[in-house]
Order: structure tokens, then C-alpha cells, then sequence
């Protein structure tokens, strides 16, 4: 039985379980991606603070010891998560490594964030493993508005351009979310806001991802780069605003601390990825990812 949407906000740091001092650990099995999102850049360092990044990629095998490490150091951590570096379903592993999680510690809420194009093919196994919540990253429900955000997305060993593959990932996503909802899982929304393509969009998308059964809304600032190296960062009344019509239609996460694809601890209280991944922190903000 998964964790209702209550338990999540008393216990699970990106549903309000901040406020208790709950920990989460970010497993970076999942290497590729299937979609060109036009803002993100997907690397492998140790100085950049936010999703998309790791220092390095595990194994599904090598996530039993990670955890084991992880809770010594951390025994807050009450969320084991994967949300990459890449997309957790355009590979095995993350399901793999949600299986070694459950059978290995069972106590553990167990959490993935996709983009969702593989979402409503996978949804029989991700209920399977027992995924307690999941988070999707829509930036778009109209695929003319999702063009300008995804260059393509590789869906079947197939490559689909601009409106022809937001269409796919928009329907996939949609029906996606229906499905694991209607199992029980909750789901919270991420959305890259990106002023010039999508501020005007917001309410839209809060309004059919609500309907089709999510629970949560996270807005998630661009910091300009790769394509989108051109446009303006959203400014706090620009993010304060998209929140208000958002909350119209469902409840608004406002505590996103932009974590890292292999990020461990309490989230603004403390961080251990550097021991648990040998990596070296310097940080550096360009967070554009959720």
C-alpha cells in the first residue's frame, strides 16, 4: 500500500516534510535520456548544484551499499529517490534499483521523477515496485508551447521533431498520470518555467494535471543556458504570480531546494553527498531541471 498524500507531507522533504527534518538520498542509476528538453544539460561534476548532475553513476547493485552508508551518516533520510541524471525510465535500472530498495529497506519511501514519455507503457511496473510518490516534469500541455521547450524525444527507437513529439510526450504523459493515480501513487508536477514560452501557459497546465489526478505543483525557475541561453529568468513576482494561478487548481510546493541527481541529507539543513559519492562540493547555481 503506498503512502497517501498526508503521509508524504509529514514525512517526504518535497511534499512538506521538510518541516520535520526528514532526509532524502538521490541513487544516480539512470544514464540516458529519451527527450531534448532545449534547457537542460545533463553532466557528470561535482560543482554544479542542481538536477541533471551527478559526480558519477551507480549501478543498481551498488545502491544497496550506498544506502547502508547513507543511514549510518544520515539516519533522517526516510526517502530513497531517483531523478537521474538522466530519465529513470529510458532504462531498467531505476526500476531495478527501486526492487533492491524494497526488498533491502522496506522502511523507505520509495520516489522517481520522469518526464513521463514512457510513463503510461510503465505504469503496471512501477506500481509493482511499490513507487510511494512520482514526480513528472510537464512544461507544457499544448504540444505547440511544448515544441518550443523540447527539440525531440526518441520514443520507440524513433525520433519525432518539435510538435510531432510533444504530441506523443504530452498524450503519454496525461494518460501516464491517470494511471498510477488511479493505483494510488501520488504524483506532484514539475514545470521549468520559462517567462517568454511558457508564463502565460501555467494555469493551463496546473488546471489538466490536477484533472488527470495529480496532487502537487512545483514550479521551477530556467536559469538560462543551452538553448535557451537567450531567455530571461523568471523574477520572484513572475514565480510568486505563476504560483497564484497554479494554486487555483492544486496545491502549490513552494520549498524546492533544486537538488542534484545524487544529492543525500535534509534538504537546506544538510548535505553528505560528498562522502556517500566521494565527490568534492563547489557549488555552483545553475539550476534548470526538475
Amino acid at each position: 500500500m503506498s503512502n497517501t498524500y498526508k503521509d508524504l507531507q509529514n514525512s517526504h522533504p518535497c511534499f512538506g516534510g521538510h518541516k520535520n527534518n526528514s532526509g532524502r538520498i538521490h541513487l544516480p542509476v539512470s544514464p540516458g535520456c529519451n527527450i531534448a528538453c532545449r534547457f537542460c544539460d545533463r553532466v557528470i561534476n561535482d560543482e554544479e548544484e542542481r538536477p541533471g548532475v551527478t559526480s558519477k553513476v551507480i549501478t543498481p547493485g551498488e545502491s544497496v551499499d550506498i544506502l547502508k552508508k547513507a543511514l549510518e551518516i544520515c539516519p533522517e533520510i526516510k526517502v530513497a529517490g531517483i531523478a537521474g541524471p538522466g530519465d529513470t525510465l529510458a532504462s531498467d535500472y531505476a526500476l531495478e534499483a527501486f526492487r533492491k530498495v524494497k526488498e533491502n529497506f522496506p522502511q523507505l519511501i520509495k520516489c522517481m521523477s520522469t518526464n513521463g514519455l514512457l510513463l503510461y507503457e510503465k505504469a503496471d511496473e512501477i506500481i509493482d515496485v511499490g513507487i510511494d510518490s512520482l514526480t513528472v516534469t510537464v512544461n507544457a500541455v499544448d504540444p505547440e508551447i511544448e515544441a518550443k521547450l523540447n527539440k525531440y524525444i526518441i520514443y520507440h527507437g524513433k525520433r519525432y521533431e518539435e510538435v510531432e513529439g510533444a504530441k506523443i510526450l504530452i498524450e503519454n504523459q496525461l494518460k501516464g498520470i491517470k494511471k498510477v493515480t488511479s493505483a494510488g501513487i501520488t504524483v506532484k508536477i514539475n514545470t521549468v518555467l520559462v517567462p517568454e514560452i511558457n508564463g502565460s501557459h501555467i494555469e493551463k497546465i496546473a488546471e489538466t494535471v490536477s484533472k488527470a489526478g495529480a496532487k502537487i505543483y512545483n514550479i521551477i525557475p530556467l536559469i538560462p543556458q543551452f538553448e535557451l541561453s537567450n531567455m530571461k529568468a523568471p523574477t520572484c513576482a513572475e514565480i510568486e504570480a505563476a504560483r497564484t494561478k497554479a494554486s487555483r487548481y492544486i496545491d502549490v510546493f513552494r520549498h524546492c531546494k533544486h537538488c542534484r541527481a545524487d544529492a543525500v541529507g535534509v534538504p537546506g539543513r544538510s548535505e553528505f553527498g560528498d562522502q556517500i559519492y566521494q565527490r568534492k562540493l563547489n557549488v555552483k547555481e545553475t539550476f534548470s531541471h526538475g
